[in-house]
Parts: structure tokens; sequence; C-alpha cells
């Protein structure tokens, strides 16, 4: 492999999602960036997702697809799959969102310009022409973490070394995972950089944010206070 075009390891889970699962998975199999595999989990969904998957992968080799044998919840499903990753990049990729076609080259030539470890982007809302995050984007990202995660779960594009160093995502959290990823990572003082350039289209409409809006908050305060969730909440 050369290694000017490194393997991209690109993650995602999904749950019933049939109704946006052809949009997310083709904005990455079209990617201008080409050597890139798809590693999917389908969190024991009940819906025609698994057959959406089946034919995507008759048709690209990229494709990897693994099934819980019960629903398991957004983090672990993360975990299952950096361990099954080949490459020396992970990049996120939601169930209901799309990445620019440009999004992966991008980040990888960011990454290696700034020498980040980790590199982020904005993106806009689908149906909108609001951009987020807006006015946060601006202040520094130590200082906005202390109220709120700045970062794009989406967008997430790390060097595997980089994640496993902190040993990939913390399974005590079920909720705002990504929140408490990233404030790992900058306890590290790793180098995150971040793109003022939209770089996907995010839904915001009945995702998992929306439908478990306590839960999230539940778990983005514990983030916070330094303290692990009570799992029975």
């Amino acid at each position: 492999m050369n290694k000017n075009s490194p393997l991209i390891s690109v993650i995602m889970s999904t749950y019933n999602s049939s109704k946006t699962l052809n949009k997310a998975v083709e904005s990455i199999l079209f990617q201008s960036y080409e050597n890139l595999e798809l590693l999917i989990m389908d969190d024991c969904s009940t819906d025609d997702t698994m057959n959406i998957l089946k034919s995507f992968q008759e048709k690209d080799s990229r494709i990897k697809i693994y099934k819980n044998s019960k629903n398991s919840g957004l983090t672990k499903s993360l975990n299952i799959l950096i361990n099954k990753s080949k490459g020396e990049i992970i990049a996120r990729q939601d169930s209901d969102d799309i990445s620019d076609k440009d999004r992966l080259l991008k980040q990888l030539l960011f990454m290696r310009r700034k020498e980040c470890h980790i590199v982020s982007s904005r993106a806009r809302v689908i149906n909108s022409n609001r951009k987020i995050p807006r006015y946060s984007f601006f202040i520094p990202k130590k200082l906005v973490m202390k109220y709120k995660n700045p970062f794009i779960h989406g967008t997430l594009f790390i060097q595997k070394e980089t994640l496993k160093s902190v040993g990939c995502y913390d399974e005590n959290f079920y909720f705002a995972q990504d929140y408490k990823l990233m404030k790992d990572l900058i306890s590290k003082d790793y180098k995150i950089g971040f793109i003022k350039e939209p770089l996907y289209l995010l839904n915001l409409e009945n995702n998992i944010s929306q439908l478990y809006k306590e839960e999230q908050g539940y778990y983005a305060s514990c983030v916070k206070k330094n303290k692990l969730p009570d799992l029975r909440k």
C-alpha cells in the first residue's frame, strides 16, 4: 500500500435506518478518495436494513457487514468495528447523514499539512442553510468543551493508534460517547485540527440526540463532571 494513500476505515453503526441508509452509504462509496473500507454494524435492525447492506456489498467489496446478536448501542458497536478495521486511519459516518464527496481527501490532506492526530469539520444541517457549530467554532475548543461538545461526531477522522491510546470509546457511556472520547483525547494533548468548511450534511430530525435528549443530557453532564454514569439510568 502506498504510504501516500493510506487505507481509511470508515465505521458506521446502523439501527432501523432503511430510509436514510442508501444516501449515507453512497456518500462514502463515491468518495474521491478511493482507498477505503466501509465497516457497518447492523445493531439488530428489524426493518430492511440488512437487505440494503447486502445489496451494496454485492456491488462493492470494500463494504464489510457485521450484525450484533442483540441491540448493543452505538458505543459498543463502534468499538467492535474499530477492532475489526484494517486501516491506519478511522473515520466516522452516521447512517442518517451524508459526507461531501471530497471529505476524506480533504481531511487527510489537512491532517498531513497541519500534522494533526485528529481532524474534524463543520457540518451543514440537512434541509437548512445552517452551519454548525456556529459561533462556538471561533472559540477555543478546550473552553467550549467545559459547556458542550463542539465536535460533530460524524466528521471524526483520527489516527487509529491515537484512538487506541485512550482505549477507544468508553463503554460506560451509552450516550455522549463522542463527548467523552474528545475529552479523553484533549486530556492527552493530542493535536486536533478543525476544518472551517462544512464537509458533512447532518440530520437533526428524529436522530439519537433528539429522541433521547434527556439521556444525552445526563451522560453529557457526567462528562463535564468527570464522573462515571449510573448505568441504572
